[in-house]
């Protein structure tokens, strides 16, 4: 139905940045939110940003004015600019797309990427 693929992670000194990429693509009907979420050790997944269809945007309190979400419909990619970058932001961070696939009406579900691993450390 909808893959999803990551891209951009690595390891970065505090106060770095780094920008994530992650592209949908298979037999995809319309993406409606797309979104980023992040699992560190031991914790639970938790929404880093999202951005509906429309352009509208949300995020966490801990990243605001330091991360950017952005969504290129052409291409079916999100992305996540990340500046300012803290120790605390390490961790995995997966993509998040809710999208309609081909055939399915107008029914829409959930999907995950692989997840890209973020390091932030000097």
């Amino acid at each position: 139905q909808v893959q999803l693929v990551e891209s951009g992670g690595g390891l970065v000194q505090p106060g770095g940045s780094l920008r994530l990429s992650c592209v949908a693509s298979g037999s995809i009907f319309r993406i409606n939110t797309m979104a980023w979420y992040s699992q560190a050790p031991g914790k639970q997944r938790e929404l880093v940003a999202n951005i509906i269809a429309g352009g509208s945007t949300n995020y966490a309190d801990s990243v605001k004015g330091r991360f950017t979400i952005s969504r290129d419909n052409a291409k079916n990619t999100v992305y996540l600019q990340m500046n300012s970058l803290k120790p605390e932001d390490a961790a995995v961070y997966y993509c998040n797309v809710n999208a309609i696939p081909r055939g399915f009406g107008y029914r829409a579900f959930n999907y995950w990427g692989q997840g890209t691993q973020v390091t932030v450390s000097s």
